[in-house]
């Protein structure tokens, strides 16, 4: 099951083009259950980029953070060409940890990805959803979260707020 911030990446992703897996469970062990989970892994034929996303709202010290993302991004290399079995993939997977917490100033990678501050992810977002007028070009319904910012974002650019 996807959590908000999955859920929010993997309609991104998709609404901006990309096939979109979620939630994979890779590397099944013999005696049962998997090595782990990559949460959201995107593929764009037209541009034949291939991006494995990791996003956290966690607030873990930065050493157990780069344990857990070599581990998840690791895995991610070895099991990501399967996902899309048949599709000549690029052999480069740009690899990101989406952090809620957390800053550039002084860590870039972080094991082995690159760290996207989600303020960055969310300017990004807005920047696209600015252009799109919601009564010439709402986003599809298929992406409701996407289309919940979108909303949100026009009426409460118009609509003054209420006086208590």
């Amino acid at each position: 099951m996807s959590n908000f911030l999955e859920t929010l990446v993997a309609e991104w992703y998709e609404f901006s083009g990309y096939f979109v897996r979620r939630n994979v469970l890779v590397g099944r062990r013999p005696n049962g259950g998997h090595d782990c989970e990559l949460d959201v892994v995107a593929y764009h034929p037209g541009e034949r980029r291939l991006v494995h996303i990791e996003p956290s709202m966690d607030t873990d010290s930065w050493a157990r953070r780069e344990e857990r993302y070599a581990k998840k991004f690791a895995a991610g290399r070895r099991h990501i060409p399967q996902l899309f079995a048949g599709i000549d993939l690029p052999d480069d997977i740009e690899q990101v940890a989406l952090l809620v917490y957390g800053s550039t100033a002084n860590r870039k990678p972080l094991g082995s990805g690159r760290i996207v501050p989600m303020a960055e992810f969310m300017a990004e977002v807005r920047a696209m959803l600015a252009g799109r007028a919601i009564e010439r070009a709402a986003v599809p319904e298929g992406f409701p979260t996407l289309r919940a910012l979108q909303f949100a974002a026009h009426y409460w650019n118009v609509a003054p707020l209420p006086v208590s």
